[in-house]
């Protein structure tokens, strides 16, 4: 399954962009308490529980800016909870490069998620477990918009 995923946040960033996700256009920016270690933004064509995209972590050492769109294959799902609602996080590398979830990336996604928004009271994240590839491409499925499967 290939997937595109439009990203946000650059790795390395502290800058966190907000941009309409449907119409991919920006709308504001917040600094965190923490840069980002990967770049991150969303899955194309999804909607999550939250009413956003389902959020995604490109796994690559390479530079990739902000509102770049980049074809990428899922590696995996990092379970994710945010003020008590589900809110996994696709994991995924760019079409070309060999991704895999290590323990070290493992530890680095759960100590950002779990402090990113300490500065922020009363908003509460925690990390899950980090499930397969297949259940990133199935949970990818089950939230994919109608326009998602017809380019199929």
């Amino acid at each position: 399954m290939r997937i595109k995923v439009f990203v946000q946040n650059e790795a390395g960033s502290s800058l966190k962009n907000y941009h309409d996700e449907k119409a991919l256009t920006f709308r504001f920016a917040k600094y965190v308490s923490r840069p980002y270690p990967f770049p991150y933004g969303f899955v194309i064509g999804t909607t999550a529980r939250d009413g956003c995209n389902l959020d995604c972590y490109i796994i690559t050492c390479r530079g990739i800016s902000t509102a770049s769109v980049v074809e990428c294959e899922p590696i995996g799902l990092m379970e994710q909870f945010e003020d008590g609602i589900e809110d996994h996080n696709v994991l995924a590398a760019p079409i070309g490069e060999t991704g895999e979830v290590t323990e070290t990336i493992q530890k680095t996604l759960v100590e950002f998620v779990e402090n990113v928004f300490c500065h922020i009271k009363d908003k509460q994240i925690r990390a899950g477990g980090f499930l397969s590839a297949a259940e990133a491409r199935a949970h990818i499925q089950d939230r994919a918009d109608a326009v998602f499967h017809e380019s199929k």
